[in-house]
């Protein structure tokens, strides 16, 4: 069994999850930038799911079908698992904007995914230096500053929406929304926790 090669396909399919992300990230901040361009932008959000999807799906046949992965099959497992989650929030949220018909662009909202962005391509260029400890190491701090950005973010953006006296339901809409973005950050850094444990358990 140790002559046999290991499948090395896994690598490239972890390239196209992150770019997958990295597109939804970015289809999901010129959304927010312009709320009126909802239905041209969830339905490339969409495609973007369903795409992430389907490399997910791949990857776990791929577990199956190979006698020797480059990696962990746990880890195989997760690290995919963790960048589909990222793919399905931002899905979720622009579904959301749709669904409450959002027309107006707000700074939070805007700054959030402008933070989650950053985030994706981060974690994106992680990816592609799984084999480099010490980069990836450098990834995770970066993407754990920007988890942080957005925390400082959310937490004045929910201040600002109950300030005076709001309509409420502005605030559950845009509550929930803000919510989702925080989300998408926060399991961001997971990835990159789990990217890290990764590389150097394989260094």
């Amino acid at each position: 069994m140790r002559f046999l090669p290991k499948d090395e396909g896994f690598f490239a399919l972890f390239d196209q999850l992150s770019s997958r992300l990295n597109a939804a990230a970015t289809h999901l901040q010129a959304l927010f930038a312009d709320p009126s361009q909802r239905e041209v932008l969830t339905v490339k959000i969409k495609a973007e799911e369903h795409a992430a999807d389907a490399l997910t799906y791949e990857v776990l046949q791929r577990i199956d079908r190979s006698f020797v992965t480059p990696l962990d099959r746990e880890d195989i497992h997760l690290l995919t698992n963790r960048l589909d989650n990222v793919v399905d929030l931002i899905d979720g949220t622009a579904r959301r904007v749709t669904m409450y018909r959002i027309d107006e662009p707000r700074a939070s909202a805007s700054e959030l995914t402008r933070v989650l962005r950053a985030a994706a391509e981060t974690i994106t260029e992680g990816v592609k230096l799984i084999r480099k400890p010490s980069e990836v190491h450098r990834i995770a701090r970066r993407v754990k500053e920007l988890e942080e950005e957005a925390d400082q973010i959310y937490s004045q953006a929910i201040s600002e929406l109950f300030e005076g006296r709001p309509d409420p339901l502005e605030v559950i809409k845009w509550k929930e929304i803000y919510d989702n973005l925080e989300h998408a950050v926060d399991e961001c850094e997971d990835v990159a926790n789990v990217l890290e444990s990764i590389s150097l358990k394989n260094s």
